[in-house]
Order: structure tokens, then C-alpha cells, then sequence
């Protein structure tokens, strides 16, 4: 239909890491890319309406799909810090602060639209209400530590390694992670609890962002989560590994899943 090619004046001048659409109508998107810069672009003109400056490359952004009290694009970049950045002011409103490494992952849940999950280089995973200034709400343990103690924010890690891939199940009531260290974890996303589902081995070696789907509309429920070449589909609630989708040949870097039609559509 369009594209927004390497003669336009507006290009991304590194990869562009991450494309959605505005949640409301298609009138508008917002790329994200290693050239330190977000768009938000008039889909009409294909000129950016907005241009967002960052210090460091943008790892991923996510705009919450359900959200009518705010137009907030929550945004991952190379900083610590995750950067909230508004559509009707044009401006960054607001940081969060507390992981310790990249940004490697943000997500909205879609059952509340002030929660906001975040994923680190750092081996954490921290979900935040946007509404509070203190801080997270909580950091996720795999070990399902002492949830009172403020001293264990310190030590709670989501996996032993790069966490880099977040999304939340369709009614939002859970959360799943994906790791470096080779594993998937699925999390009561309102306590925080580890719900020592089995996986088994899940590898990953990305850099950048997974982007991992999960079925909707489908009973059981399925996780599709990027291996290498090829997509691994698991059962959410069993952990057992249902099938692999072989095809491409290269590494898959992104699933989405299509609840109207139940399809999957892969990128690599």
C-alpha cells in the first residue's frame, strides 16, 4: 500500500526495533528504532507528527490498547530508567526508576490500564502503577520469596540472566517472561507469584527484544515464543510443548497472534 522507504527524509536511520499501531483508529503509528528516536506518524502523509529524542538506542515501546485516561507510550531504551512519554503533549512526562540495566521489554496490561511491566538486563522484571510515585509495585522472584520484606527488592531477580521478553495472557490476569538463561516463566500478575510452570528448556540467545505471542480465544491456551529459526508453541497452564513451526532460515524475531482469524503471523 505504502511503504516509508530509503528515500524518504523521514527514515529511521538505524533498524526499526518495534511498529504499532494507535490503539484507537489507524490514522496514526509509532516506530521505535537504534537511531535514538521514536515517531509517531501521520498514516495519510507518512511524515512523522511527532519525533521523540533519546539518549540511547530504543529497545521497544508499547502504548496500552485499552487505555482512555492517558496516551501514554511507555518506552525501553539503553537507560536504566523507563520513559513515559505523552502523545497529546508531545513531551516525556514522566520516568520510572529502578532497574539497573537496559530496558529490554515494556508491556501495558490489558486489563488495567495504570499497570505497566517492565523487563532488564538486570535479570528483573518490575510491574508498576503509573499513578504512584514511589516506585514499583513489586519486583518478581523465581523464588517466591517473602513478599514483606522492602530488603528482598534487592536480590529478586525473574531469571539468571538478560530478561528480555514480556506479554501479558489475553485478560491480562497473568505474565509471562522469557530469559537468556534459556527459560519461560508465567507470573500471577497481580501478586507477583511464580507459577512454577515447567517449560523446559526454552533457548534464547536474542540480544534485542523477544517478541512472544499467546493465543486468544483458543481453549487450552497457547504461548508461541521465538527459538532460534524456528517458533515453539506451548501449552500456557501445562507447560507442554505442543508442536514447532519450521519455515524460516533465519532467526524468528517477532510472533503476533491474529484472534480474528486464529492465525500467527511470524517475522525473521
Amino acid at each position: 500500500m505504502c511503504t516509508v522507504g530509503r528515500s524518504s527524509r523521514h527514515v529511521h536511520k538505524f533498524s526499526v526495533e518495534t511498529v504499532q499501531w494507535y490503539p484507537h483508529d489507524t490514522g496514526m503509528f509509532i516506530s521505535s528504532s537504534f537511531d535514538k528516536t521514536m515517531k509517531v506518524w501521520d498514516t495519510e502523509t507518512l511524515k512523522p507528527a511527532e519525533v521523540f529524542q533519546f539518549e540511547g538506542n530504543v529497545y521497544c515501546h508499547h502504548m496500552s490498547p485499552i487505555a482512555r485516561k492517558h496516551t501514554l507510550i511507555a518506552v525501553g531504551t539503553k537507560d536504566p530508567k523507563v520513559q513515559l512519554c505523552d502523545i497529546k503533549s508531545g513531551s516525556r512526562i514522566h520516568v520510572l526508576q529502578g532497574h539497573r540495566g537496559e530496558v529490554l521489554s515494556v508491556k501495558w496490561s490489558p486489563r488495567y490500564e495504570h499497570i505497566l511491566a517492565t523487563a532488564s538486563a538486570d535479570s528483573r522484571v518490575r510491574v508498576w502503577d503509573v499513578r504512584r510515585a514511589s516506585g514499583s509495585l513489586f519486583t518478581l522472584d523465581q523464588h517466591n520469596g517473602d513478599k514483606s520484606k522492602a530488603a528482598t527488592e534487592a536480590v529478586n531477580t525473574a531469571h539468571n540472566g538478560r530478561v528480555n521478553g514480556l506479554c501479558f495472557t489475553a485478560d491480562g490476569l497473568f505474565l509471562l517472561t522469557t530469559g537468556t538463561d534459556d527459560r519461560m516463566r508465567l507470573w500471577n500478575s497481580a501478586t507477583g507469584e511464580n507459577t512454577l510452570v515447567n517449560y523446559g528448556k526454552v533457548a534464547n540467545s536474542s540480544r534485542t527484544c523477544l517478541r512472544l505471542s499467546v493465543s486468544r480465544g483458543c481453549s487450552p491456551e497457547f504461548v508461541f515464543v521465538p527459538c532460534g529459526s524456528s517458533v515453539a508453541v506451548y501449552s500456557l497452564h501445562t507447560g507442554e510443548l505442543v508442536t514447532m513451526l519450521r519455515g524460516h532460515y533465519n532467526n524468528v524475531d517477532c510472533c503476533e497472534f491474529h484472534p480474528d482469524y486464529q492465525s500467527l503471523v511470524l517475522c525473521g
